[in-house]
């Protein structure tokens, strides 16, 4: 039910100005009314109606006429059953690899490392933990003349002594960003890799996600593969393909009689069964279907 305010002015039939200013208004009756004379009108063209912002406007091409970005370029991760999984690692895009310890993070990287510069490609890896085994890397196969390995220091604890407001107080970590920004600048590179997989978590997302952004601009149109080894995601919507990898068996060897315990410390690992799942991918521009695939990866001397 509307509702309406009227003026007690009008309901009495008063007017809202003076005798004078009503003879302005409503001349005497009998009065005639001479209209005055209208400007000529300028006939305008067609394309007058159309305001500033229109025309700008008229220039944006609609989103469905936008190209559709091309997919990148898929190399051999070095495992089949990734190859399988995936197709591959994308060039020109940042990839993150995680788990937790024992998960085949390190048999996934050497892989990667091993096929990088079997394609005659040198290769970087940027160590926050100097955990990486130079014998497990010629083992693997890796070429150690395409092999460049960068060092960020021994004790991941260690402080800055007069850390600046907003700068990370971890030496090793800004010396890995640091030079990360110089391999990616310096071009060259078939893969790049970030190892923070024995970096704690909490300390892994003090990374700042602009961080990120400008490694994964840097890295698109180029050709190389850049990979964040590392236990959970970090970087948010900045990497391309996100697979996360965790162990679901392990073999071990024990020797002597088995009818008898064997300690702890006697046992040998031969083989992990091996995980491996696309938590996210943005190489075709839609949302991945969920997949995984299991692989065993064995130890070297288990033959």
């Amino acid at each position: 039910m509307s509702s309406a305010v009227v003026s007690t002015a009008a309901a009495e039939r008063r007017l809202f100005f003076d005798d004078e200013q009503a003879d302005e208004v409503c001349p005497p009756l009998g009065t005639e009314l001479v209209a005055e004379p209208r400007p000529p009108q300028r006939i305008l063209p067609k394309d007058a109606g159309f305001s500033t912002e229109d025309k700008r406007l008229a220039g944006i091409t609609p989103a469905s006429r936008l190209a559709v970005r091309p997919v990148p370029e898929m190399v051999s991760s070095g495992l089949a059953a990734i190859n399988a999984l995936t197709g591959g690692l994308p060039r020109g895009c940042l990839t993150e690899i995680c788990g937790p310890a024992s998960s085949g993070r390190t048999t996934l990287l050497l892989a990667a490392l091993a096929a990088a510069t079997q394609r005659g490609e040198f290769c970087a890896v940027v160590d926050c933990n100097d955990a990486l085994d130079p014998q497990s890397i010629a083992a693997a196969g890796v070429a150690l003349d395409r092999f460049l390995w960068v060092r960020c220091g021994e004790n991941s604890s260690r402080e800055n002594s007069s850390p600046k407001k907003g700068r990370l107080a971890d030496q090793p970590l800004e010396q890995l960003l640091r030079a990360t920004d110089l391999l990616l600048e310096s071009g060259g590179f078939g893969m790049i890799v970030l190892d923070l997989g024995d970096l704690p978590p909490q300390m892994a997302r003090r990374i700042p996600l602009t961080t990120w952004f400008r490694f994964r601009r840097a890295v698109e149109h180029t050709s190389t593969v850049l990979l964040a080894v590392e236990r959970q995601f970090i970087a948010g919507s900045c990497s391309s393909l996100l697979i996360q990898l965790k162990a679901q068996e392990h073999r071990i060897k024990q020797p002597g009689d088995s009818h008898f315990p064997v300690p702890a410390h006697a046992q040998l690992l031969t083989e992990i069964e091996i995980t491996a799942e696309v938590a996210r991918s943005r190489l075709e521009g839609k949302p991945v279907r969920s997949a995984e695939i299991t692989f065993a990866s064995k130890t070297a001397w288990a033959g």
